[in-house]
C-alpha cells in the first residue's frame, strides 16, 4: 500500500487503511530505531539480539516498511560473509590450528602483555586492510582468547584492541571496510586512489588508537600478568599437545582458509561478492572435512546473524522512509559550494552517524548524494568522498554496534565466558574513535583548506 507520502506501507498503517505523510513515516522510523537502540543499551534487560528482534516485529507491525523491503533491507553479503567465514573458522578451531598460533605467538613476544597488545594489533590492521575486518575478527579473537589465558590476562581488553585495530585497517584500502567499496563502485575510484588520499590517515589513526588504547590499558593494570617466572618459562618451552591437533584437517583448513583470502582480493575485478566466495568455501570444506555438516552448523554464532537480520530491517524502515535521504539533503544545503567546510561536515556527521547505525546504507545514500553534486561541480568536489570513507568506517569505533566486526567479537567472548557489554567497550571505543576521527579529518581539511591538496 502507498502512504500519503508515497512511501510504501503494511502492517497496521495498512490494514487500518491510516494515512502518513512521508515525514511522519519518517519520524515514527527514527522513533522505533531509537527504542531498538534502547533496549540494546539496556542489556540487562534485553539481549541485544532480542532487541533487534523487537524492533525488527515493531516495524513490520506498526507497517513503516512491507516485509518484502525488509527482506530487501538484509545485507545478504554480510550475513553471508559472516555465515561462511564461522564455518571455516569453526573447522580450523576444531583442528588445533589456533592453539598452535597462540603457542607460536607467546613465544615471539616472551610473554609481555605489551608486545601481545601492540604485535596482534599490527598483524589484525594488516589483515583488515586487505581482507574485511569480520573476517579478520573471527580469525584473531580465538587467539587473543587463547593468549590471554595462557599467560592469565583479561582477554577483553585485548579483544577490544584487535576490533578497533580491525575498523582502523580496513579504512586503508578499497577492499578492507563495506562503505570504501560502496565508494569505490559509486565514485569509481580505484585501489591506489585509495592508498594515496585515505592509507597516510588511515594508518596515522591507528598508531594514534593503539597509543589511546595503549594509554587506557596501563590505566586499567591490564599489562600485570599473573603468571609466574617458572610458569612463564614452562609455557614458553611447551608445545601443543599432539592429541589437541588433527593435522590433516588442519591441511585441509587452512588451504581453505587461504584460498578463499586470494578469492577476497581478486573476487571484486571477477564480480564475486565476499559473502558468495564465504559460502562456496565453507561449502567445500564441509564436504571435504568429515565433520557432521549439523556439528560445524551448532557451532555458528546464529545469535550475532540474528541479530544483524533484525538491525538491518529496522535501519531499512530508516531508509526506506528517506531518513539518510533528508540527512544527505540537509549535509549538502550546509556545505553549499564551501568544499573545505564539507570536508568537516561531511567527515565528522559520518563518523557519528556510523557509530549509532549500521554505515552501509548510510554510506549508499551519502555516495548518491555526492555523485549528483559531482555532476554539477565536478572533481573538484572529489576531497569529500574522501571524507566520506575515513568518517564512516572510523566512526565504527565509537560503539559496540557501529561496525559489524564489533558485534562479532562480543559473541566470540560471550561464547568463552567472557562479557563485553555496550558500555565496557565505549570505554575503550569511544576514546580511540574521537581521537582517530578528529586529527584524520581536521588534518585532512589543513591539506586541502591550507595547502590545497599534496
Amino acid at each position: 500500500m502507498e502512504g500519503h507520502g508515497g512511501g510504501e506501507v503494511g502492517g497496521l498503517i495498512s490494514a487500518f487503511h491510516l494515512h502518513f505523510t512521508k515525514i511522519e513515516l519518517a519520524e515514527i522510523s527514527v522513533l522505533l530505531f531509537l527504542l531498538t537502540y534502547l533496549m540494546i543499551l539496556l542489556e540487562k534487560f534485553f539481549h541485544r539480539t532480542i532487541a533487534a528482534l523487537i524492533g525488527a516485529s515493531l516495524v513490520l507491525v506498526i507497517g513503516v516498511i512491507t516485509p518484502e523491503k525488509a527482506w530487501e533491507a538484509i545485507d545478504q553479503n554480510t550475513i553471508l560473509l559472516l555465515f561462511g567465514m564461522m564455518n571455516i573458522v569453526t573447522v580450523m578451531g576444531k583442528s588445533g590450528f589456533f592453539n598452535i598460533v597462540a603457542t607460536k605467538a607467546v613465544k615471539l613476544t616472551k610473554g609481555s602483555p605489551v608486545k601481545v597488545l601492540w604485535i596482534f594489533s599490527l598483524l589484525t590492521a594488516l589483515f583488515s586492510a586487505f581482507l574485511d575486518n569480520v573476517t579478520t575478527v573471527l580469525f584473531m579473537a580465538p587467539v587473543m582468547i587463547n593468549i590471554a589465558e595462557k599467560l592469565k590476562l583479561n582477554p577483553i581488553p585485548y579483544l577490544i584492541a584487535i576490533v578497533l585495530a580491525s575498523n582502523t585497517g580496513g579504512t586503508a584500502t578499497l577492499i578492507g571496510d563495506p562503505p570504501n567499496i560502496i565508494i569505490g563502485s559509486i565514485a569509481g575510484k580505484t585501489f591506489n586512489d585509495f592508498l594515496i588520499e585515505v592509507a597516510p590517515y588511515a594508518i596515522l589513526a591507528f598508531i594514534l588508537g593503539l597509543m589511546v588504547m595503549h594509554f587506557l590499558m596501563a590505566k586499567g593494570g591490564f599489562f600485570k600478568s599473573e603468571v609466574s617466572e617458572k610458569e612463564l618459562k614452562e609455557i614458553l618451552a611447551g608445545e601443543v599437545e599432539e592429541s589437541l591437533l588433527d593435522r590433516k584437517l588442519m591441511k585441509k583448513s587452512v588451504s581453505v582458509f587461504l584460498i578463499t583470502i586470494v578469492l577476497f582480493i581478486v573476487g571484486h575485478k571477477i564480480g564475486l561478492e565476499p559473502g558468495v566466495i564465504a559460502l562456496l568455501m565453507a561449502t567445500i570444506l564441509a564436504l571435504i572435512s568429515g565433520l557432521s555438516p549439523a556439528w560445524i552448523l551448532e557451532k555458528v554464532e546464529w545469535t550475532t546473524l540474528i541479530f544483524f537480520m533484525g538491525l538491518f530491517m529496522v535501519v531499512g524502515a530508516l531508509e526506506a522512509n528517506g531518513v539518510f535521504e533528508i540527512a544527505a539533503k540537509w549535509l549538502i544545503e550546509e556545505i553549499g559550494k564551501n568544499i573545505h567546510h564539507g570536508i568537516l561536515i561531511i567527515g565528522f556527521t559520518s563518523a557519528l552517524i556510523s557509530g549509532f547505525v549500521d554505515n552501509i546504507p548510510f554510506t549508499m545514500s551519502m555516495a548518491y548524494v555526492l555523485k549528483g553534486m559531482e555532476a554539477q561541480m565536478g572533481s573538484v568536489m572529489d576531497p569529500l568522498w574522501w571524507a566520506l570513507s575515513l568518517g564512516a568506517c572510523l566512526g565504527g569505533n565509537l560503539t559496540l554496534i557501529g561496525a559489524s566486526a564489533n558485534i562479532v567479537a562480543a559473541d566470540i567472548a560471550d561464547r568463552n565466558g567472557y562479557k563485553i557489554d555496550f558500555f565496557r567497550f565505549m570505554k575503550y571505543g569511544t576514546p580511540v574513535a574521537a581521537v582517530t576521527v578528529i586529527v584524520a579529518i581536521l588534518l585532512f581539511y589543513v591539506e586541502h583548506a591550507v595547502f590545497g591538496g599534496f
